[in-house]
């Protein structure tokens, strides 16, 4: 029986094509965009077979780690996390995460996943997997090539070179996005997709990424040497790590190395780059429509609606894109994510707030949400998970009352520690040190009005903290 493979799942990006739904604080590898789950879970899910695979290594930023670990949590998924101090690219994190499986012990064959991709058929991904060991174990890099469906202009491409194996071919070359005729050419004469996942033996990797980018490589394997533990994830050392060039795997060393080959696979992959790309992998009715929350199509063709809440109809349009957030539309065309992305740079100069974070923030112990805002008063929902406890904590600038809505909270104000029950409130004056706790079975659920002369996130003082934030 072949050793098992090492998922290692790269899961850090920021993924702000997909917005309005993905911005930066929650990215679209979180996002149930096609079913209950996100993206992130189905790619663990999918490296779930213990005959096949061992216990996964996952590379993120602090800023994802406590949903990375929630999600984990909701599908009973176990994994090693490691957490960048800051973003370098694709080599760093990929290097980071097979200088870690090496010293988990030996020298294993893994596979590096995007969290962020799609895979309709599990099974024809886990077939491909195992025809990848061998050539892996034979000291190749080994890329998973998908056949094209069609001459897609966001993807690049891999030029097939000489036979090497049953089914794996040397990389004569890999060529960037092309525009639409050259796209078609290159189906015509049989390129594949690079869907930039790779299968390797961890001390080759590490081998040629020293041989191509030495600097980087002592870095990054410093780092690793140097980790820390925090609340069960593995920090990465900021100081080592940060001395690495930031820099995609493909030009750190796919591009340069003589050991790439590559798997001609159709297991149902998109990388979910776009509007378009939802689009595609969405039942859509007989007009080619599709939807996701309330949507009324009339005399509308080839079109798809995402909506957190407002009913949206569409009348006598063709192929549009329309995504409803609380804060947020977007309207445009559907087949123009070059436009969306200079949509989201002009909104990063203009209104940068709707490209960071949604009006609903997910927290470490549950999530707030703001409700209404007005000179000096805000009103927010926060809910707090079972067990859960925000920060003992204080504020210059502002008051809070705390209605209680359903659950039980435990509130902390200065010396006094209280129970407040459904349809009970307290108050917590300016200055005041103060915490919240949910010690029911139940989600606590409240209303928080805040009054004052400054009402941002940063004003916070947090004195204790139980997820090291203070």
């Amino acid at each position: 029986m072949a050793r098992p493979i090492t998922p290692l799942i790269m899961c850090g990006g920021a993924g702000t094509r997909l917005w309005p739904a993905s911005r930066e604080g929650r990215p679209k590898q979180f996002l149930p965009l096609f079913g209950p789950h996100s993206t992130f879970q189905e790619t663990m899910r999918r490296v779930g077979d213990s005959a096949l695979f061992t216990r996964p290594i996952i590379v993120t930023n602090h800023q994802y780690r406590f949903m990375v670990a929630e999600q984990l949590a909701e599908i009973a998924v176990e994994a090693d996390v490691l957490l960048e101090p800051m973003r370098r690219d694709s080599a760093p994190a990929i290097v980071a995460g097979a200088a870690f499986a090496c010293n988990r012990g030996g020298d294993p064959i893994v596979v590096a996943l995007a969290a962020d991709h799609v895979v309709t058929d599990p099974l024809a991904f886990a077939n491909a997997c195992t025809a990848a060991l061998d050539p892996a174990e034979s000291n190749h890099i080994v890329t998973f090539g998908v056949r094209p469906t069609r001459p897609a202009v966001e993807y690049g491409y891999i030029r097939l070179g000489a036979a090497i194996g049953l089914g794996v071919f040397a990389i004569e070359e890999f060529v960037e996005k092309p525009d639409e005729k050259t796209a078609e050419r290159y189906v015509g004469e049989g390129y594949l997709w690079n869907s930039g996942n790779f299968m390797f033996r961890a001390g080759l990797l590490l081998d040629e990424y020293k041989s191509f980018e030495p600097e980087s490589a002592v870095a990054v394997t410093a780092a690793v040497a140097n980790a820390g533990h925090d609340l069960g994830f593995i920090t990465l050392d900021p100081q080592h790590f940060a001395r690495a060039v930031a820099k995609s795997i493909d030009y750190a060393v796919m591009e340069r190395t003589t050991r790439a080959a590559v798997i001609p696979v159709g297991y149902g992959w998109s990388d979910v780059g776009s509007w378009n790309g939802v689009w595609e992998l969405s039942e859509r009715d007989a007009a080619g429509n599709a939807s996701r929350g309330e949507a009324v199509f009339v005399d509308a063709r080839g079109s798809y609606v995402a909506s957190d809440r407002p009913l949206v109809a569409l009348y006598g349009i063709e192929n549009l894109v329309v995504v409803a957030s609380e804060d947020a539309v977007l309207v445009a065309r559907r087949d123009d994510g070059d436009g969306l992305r200079r949509l989201v740079k002009k909104l990063k100069e203009v209104a940068p707030a709707v490209t960071e974070e949604h009006l609903k923030v997910h927290r470490p112990w549950g999530s707030y949400q703001s409700v209404d805002q007005g000179n000096r008063f805000q009103v927010k929902r926060i809910i707090v998970k079972p067990g859960g406890r925000l920060s003992l904590q204080l504020h210059h600038h502002r008051a809070e009352h705390w209605i209680v809505v359903r659950g039980t909270a435990r509130v902390t104000i200065g010396s006094d520690i209280k129970i407040v029950h459904e349809n009970e409130s307290t108050y917590i004056p300016n200055g005041a040190q103060h915490r919240l706790e949910n010690p029911g079975k139940i989600d606590l659920e409240l209303i928080e009005v805040q009054t004052g002369s400054y009402l941002g996130e940063d004003d916070i003082v947090r004195i204790d903290d139980d997820y090291h934030r203070s």
